[in-house]
């Protein structure tokens, strides 16, 4: 479960956070403001401070926020001057934005506020749709507008080139206020709200801010996204009546409550329009009481009502904001707050106390019950440790230091400009004898101050007056109340202390800074505890509620803070078990810690010779119960056991259908210990003859599970059937049969090869199509130039764990990345270990064809696509009948319009072309006939496998520096691609700490999607456009590298991927052309021009010996073309870095595969001179199991 954090303000306005995977109140301590209220999203936070200013607090990331301006120099071409800075009247801007319409000069531009900052000065962007330009960055057309190319031609009569400049805002894990000539409102907020992040079809990284004046007006924040945290400015919502308090949902929900008690909701809110349309007015819970607080999630919608009962509204969802109808929950709240999984978190009306609503799932989201959250702050541990001491002092000491209110009065004394001095002694003996005798001198019940449903919104005190006096002008003792600690158990209570120091010795007490805060005053105060207050000013050994803001802690050692607003808007608990929010408390705390100190007084020398004791007695134990006993002979020698099961079979002869059989697998071992066993298949043919298949397990290459919603199956292949790429397919009755058998199966396959544990330094990864991970162990042979290990006979065995791609490194350093972007890093196991959990996005196509009758509709030709179907339209695909990849997989969201697809969309997501299938367009022709556009719906998995988590950022891109195993390299060069396309160099990474310690961002011109790092430490990158680029001075020294060069692309090609060897540089395009870099040497290591290799490739992977291995498609079978085929490079040697012809592996379904890791080389072998006699028979070349093939394709086709 990511870590992410939930925030609370208490009664002086300091700021809280607790995280998900923490155990304390962590304070914002880099401000001296007080808060009234704050709004919380994931990696952000709103408040309003109680100057009336809004504040943004922005997480600290290893990845920056950067925001790219740009704009154009225009030029037009004349006889007299060439190209010139004069243009005729009816053209644009000499300086312009893109279309032409905005002047945009190179000075008009200035940062937005003071949280910002330049990168760099004003540059010229020498890269043009993936390939560079001439020097100067032009690029020429006939007239304006018009389509812009790279080359001057005759008729070129324009010119225009970009310029841009970068600025970072610099802002980070601190409170920046939002200048106030932004607002341009007329009176202060009392009220703010974000969300509006899952705003179905919206791009990712948008974000709504709504916020509530004093005079009941709301507001919405314009222009929130990622690469512009603050927003640009604050825009009026029209609202039916005077508002108190507003609330925004991570989706469409934006509820608010109004003055007279009544609630409205906003209805229209879409991706087009964040703000929404209309308002909706819904009555309150109780007809004679109005509601105070609303707090909605992604489905839920509480609210507390004057009286503070909480209400639940059931039947809300995006498409019915108003829901149906109130329930009435139990508890008495202050307020509530709902979270990111509709979780909800509230503070009590008695205790201020922050409570948990557990029992909150997606099918009961009205949740069972409250359960109070106690974890102590982070200034707990020294007021823990200060006030056992002065416990202490009771017992052993006559007199007793109050370091807290020590530090009130040296705070106040610092303010009033004096100096203060003395010691705070213990009261004098009478006066414990009188709090003995009479226990109800002291009220235990604790005093909480009076808050007000809107204290926050209310206005700071302004009656401060000297002497510290109030209204009734008593002094400011008589305003609080001290709570007493208890110094034991059966002990009498600690008197308060007495300051030997009056006001009237110092020169009259400073001018307390009292917080906005209405103190009650104490009830039935008994004449003891009157008498007590008299004799002495402060409490030295309790603590005391003076409610000074200027005091370094306002809390003592055994108070429970009190708490006036909370958000968790942007808090994340997916399994509420995980929390540790509970069962810590300060005191358990302050014990841990005791007997943490107490482990200090042990010496090293004495936990080595504890060690060593410990493991002396290991061994004598080992030796006496295993050692005694190894020269008697085994009981049973051979053993044969056999396990049988019905399943169904897929016939591999026509009729190809499932039929009923018998599978048994018979195991057996050796007098060595060797084990071995065959798998045998009973069926019934044709004629009604009763036969048999059979297969030696040691022959089994890998087991495959595939799961869909009629059948649990799973996939045996050997190398014959790898060669036909058609695998063993059996049906189990039940998944957890099936389960049962992998397990059996594939435990009898790594005995059979003698494979156990984890896997290697040097093993390769692969991934399937569905996100199964396996991993192979690599022969010695596997990579021999004369006699190599065929590819098909290579054993494949599945590792826990869901992902999209891994990389790894010969120094067993594994990093994966999920289909949601989430970096994992490998734990060094195998199977299960962690729980882990993946998103993916499953897509859908509607097509529709023009007629001149109705337009565009779903009537299309008898030859056309399904109205729905999948990419190729080959398959027919519709909202209702498309379900999950497997029964494993939940839906998370509802169908929902993709607007990232690649080539563009309109404003309702379609896109155009003349037939199908073509090249579709984002805009409309007159020669368009046909469009679509994409659905997605996301699907979640939970799984188990080795694999932590690395967070936050999330990756597209992953590479590792291919290294043997046996080098010996202190730090482990990685760098990757976020998902936004910023490249990141990971610190820290070690073969000891894989996960590494923090991002190194460095600065591209544009955004990245693939990444690779050769063993000389050469780094490739290609950019989403398409275009290569080289990092230069790339070392141990320098991990980041200086600059990037522009690397030109082939002809006519986009490329998506690369990979990097020891010299040799692989890339593929998105045509699925396989390309070598020629002309890389260590003086010039760009290289000079492009080679063909081969097509139909999908990924390549360049291994540490320059082994090359694709994933390949269209690879012939028996039965059909198979798609996702792991296929290895032949004839790879030092003087032909291309190789020759491809061996074909295991496929088809998969996707990745990284031999990054494979550094083993093959046994030398020793050819015998053809002077030589022969003494057998005359030597030749073997030829390959597959037959070569011509250079530039893999599938002779």
């Amino acid at each position: 479960m990511p870590a992410s954090l939930l925030w609370v303000v208490d009664v002086y306005g300091r700021v809280y956070s607790l995280s998900t995977g923490g155990q304390q109140w962590e304070q914002c301590r880099n401000t001296q403001l007080e808060f009234k209220r704050v709004a919380a999203a994931q990696h952000c936070c709103w408040g309003i401070a109680c100057d009336h200013n809004i504040y943004l607090n922005v997480q600290a990331s290893d990845l920056p926020i950067r925001y790219r301006e740009e704009t154009y120099e225009n030029h037009r071409w004349n006889p007299v001057d060439g190209f010139s800075e004069r243009l005729l009247p009816s053209d644009r801007w000499q300086w312009s934005d893109v279309t032409g319409l905005q002047h945009q000069p190179l000075h008009s531009f200035r940062l937005p506020s003071d949280n910002w900052e330049w990168e760099g000065d004003w540059y010229v962007d020498e890269n043009f749709e993936g390939e560079p330009t001439e020097k100067g960055g032009w690029t020429y057309a006939i007239d304006f507008p018009a389509t812009y190319t790279k080359d001057k031609k005759w008729n070129s009569c324009v010119r225009r080139r970009r310029w841009i400049r970068y600025r970072r805002y610099k802002a980070r894990d601190t409170w920046a206020k939002i200048p106030s000539e932004q607002s341009g409102i007329p009176d202060p907020f009392n009220d703010i709200s974000c969300g509006g992040w899952e705003i179905s079809e919206e791009p990712v990284g948008r974000m709504s801010v709504w916020a509530v004046s004093l005079q009941g007006k709301v507001w919405f924040r314009e222009n929130i996204y990622h690469h512009n945290p603050e927003g640009s400015s604050w825009e009026e919502v029209v609202v039916p009546g005077e508002v108190v308090q507003v609330s925004s949902g991570p989706g469409e929900l934006v509820w608010a409550a109004l003055w007279e008690g009544q609630l409205i909701v906003r209805e229209g809110i879409a991706r087009d329009c964040p703000k929404g349309t209309s308002w909706v007015v819904v009555d309150s819970p109780s007809p004679d009481i109005g509601v105070i607080h609303v707090a909605v999630g992604v489905n839920v919608v509480w609210a507390v009502t004057k009286d503070n009962k909480v209400w639940f509204r059931r039947g809300v969802s995006s498409h019915n904001p108003c829901g149906s109808g109130w329930i009435g929950m139990v508890g008495e709240m202050m307020m509530i707050s709902v979270g990111l999984h509709d979780q909800v978190w509230a503070i009590g009306s008695e205790d201020r106390a922050v409570t948990f609503r557990q029992g909150v799932t997606s099918s009961e989201l009205s949740g069972k019950t409250w359960k109070a959250i106690s974890v102590p702050r982070d200034s707990d541990r020294s007021h823990s440790s200060s006030s056992s001491l002065h416990s202490a002092g009771c017992f052993f000491s006559g007199e007793v230091r109050a370091q807290s209110v020590l530090s009130d009065v040296e705070s106040d004394t610092e303010r009033g400009g004096a100096s203060a001095e003395g010691v705070v002694t213990s009261a004098p003996p009478e006066v414990l004898s009188n709090a003995a005798a009479d226990p109800t001198s002291f009220d235990p019940k604790p005093h909480i101050p009076k808050v007000t449903s809107d204290s926050f919104i209310s206005e700071l005190v302004s009656d401060r007056e000297p002497g510290g006096t109030g209204k009734d002008g008593g002094s400011a003792a008589t305003a609080i109340q001290e709570e007493d600690s208890v110094c034991g158990c059966d002990q009498p209570a600690c008197p308060p202390a007495d300051l030997r120091r009056s006001a009237s010795q110092s020169g009259g007490p400073p001018d307390p800074q009292w917080s906005n805060v209405e103190l009650e005053e104490v009830q039935g105060q008994p004449p003891g505890a009157a008498t007590v207050l008299e004799e002495a000013d402060t409490c030295s050994l309790s603590s005391v509620a003076t409610y000074t803001l200027a005091a370094e802690e306002p809390y003592g050692a055994d108070d429970q803070p009190v708490w006036a607003w909370i958000c968790g808007a942007g808090c994340s608990v997916e399994n509420p078990t995980q929390l540790s929010w509970f069962s810590c408390t300060a005191n358990s705390m302050s014990l841990v810690q005791s007997v943490q100190s107490m482990s200090l007084s042990i010496s090293p020398a004495q936990t080595a010779a504890w060690r060593m004791q410990i493991f002396e007695q290991l061994s004598e134990r080992s030796k006496r119960e295993v050692d005694s006993f190894r020269h008697y002979e085994q009981a049973v020698e051979q053993a044969v056991w056999v396990k049988k099961g019905a399943m169904q079979w897929w016939r591999d002869w026509k009729p190809h259908k499932w039929v009923d059989v018998t599978f048994a697998l018979e195991q057996f071992s050796g007098p060595d210990g060797d084990k071995d066993g065959v798998l045998f298949l009973y069926y019934t043919s044709l004629h009604q003859e009763k036969k048999y298949l059979h297969a030696f397990v040691n022959e089994v290459t890998i087991l495959v599970p595939v799961l869909n919603d009629s059948k649990h199956t799973f996939a045996i292949y050997t190398p014959e059937k790898t060669k036909q790429r058609w695998p063993i397919r059996l049906a189990a009755s039940t998944e957890l049969e099936m389960n049962d058998w992998l397990a059996l199966l594939n435990e009898s396959c790594c005995e059979s090869r003698g494979i156990q544990g984890a896997p290697s330094k040097q093993a390769i990864w692969s991934v399937t199509c569905k996100g199964d991970v396996f991993v192979s162990e690599p022969s010695p042979g596997l990579e021999g130039s004369l006699y190599p290990t065929p590819c098909d006979q290579m054993f494949w065995r599945q590792v826990g764990g869901h992902l999209r791609l891994v990389e790894c490194s010969g120094l067993g350093v594994v990093w994966g990345v999920g289909f949601d972007h989430t970096a994992w890093v490998n734990s060094g196991g195998y199977g299960g270990g962690f729980c882990q959990t993946d998103v993916k996005s499953v897509y859908i196509y509607e097509n529709q064809r023009w007629n001149p009758v109705t337009g565009y509709s779903t009537r299309g030709l008898p030859t056309d696509r399904y109205m729905w179907s999948d990419a190729t339209g080959l398959q027919e695909c519709t909202k209702t009948n498309t379900k999950p990849p497997s029964p494993h997989w939940t839906w998370v969201s509802d169908w929902a319009i993709d607007y990232g697809v690649s080539g563009g969309t309109d404003r309702e997501g379609w896109q155009y072309a003349a037939d199908f299938p073509a090249s579709y367009h984002g805009y409309k022709t007159l020669k368009d006939f046909v469009r679509r556009r994409r659905w997605f719906r996301k699907c979640k998995v939970s799984t188990m496998g080795p694999w932590q988590e690395v967070p936050p950022i999330p990756l597209s891109d992953v590479t590792i520096l291919p290294c043997p195993a046996d080098g010996s390299v202190e730090a482990v060069p990685l760098w990757a691609i976020s998902n936004k396309g910023d490249v990141l160099c990971r610190l820290g990474v070690t073969t000891l700490t894989p996960a590494g310690s923090s991002w190194l961002h460095v600065g591209t011109d544009q955004p990245f999607k693939s990444i690779s790092i050769g063993s000389a430490s050469q780094v490739w990158a290609i950019a989403r456009d398409g275009s290569a680029f080289y990092r230069g001075s790339v070392s141990t020294q320098s991990p980041a590298g200086e600059c990037w060069y522009h690397i030109p692309s082939p002809a006519k090609q986009k490329l998506k991927q690369v990979s990097v060897g020891r010299t040799s540089i692989y890339t593929v395009d998105d045509n699925g052309n396989l390309w070598y870099r020629q002309g890389v040497t260590p003086s010039y290591p760009q290289g000079s021009s492009w080679e063909h290799i081969s097509n139909n490739v999908r990924k390549v992977s360049v291994g540490p010996l320059d082994q090359v291995w694709i994933i390949a498609d269209k690879v012939q079978g028996s039965h059909s073309l198979s798609c996702g085929t792991v296929c290895r490079r032949l004839g790879v040697q030092p003087m032909q870095p291309r190789g020759q012809s491809w061996d074909y592996g295991i496929g088809g379904g998969w996707d990745h595969i990284t031999i990054r890791g494979n550094s083993m080389e093959p046994p030398r072998v020793h050819m015998q001179s053809l002077t030589e006699p022969s003494l057998s028979a005359p030597w030749r070349l073997l030829p390959t199991r597959n037959q070569p093939e011509v250079n530039d394709n893999t599938v002779g086709c």
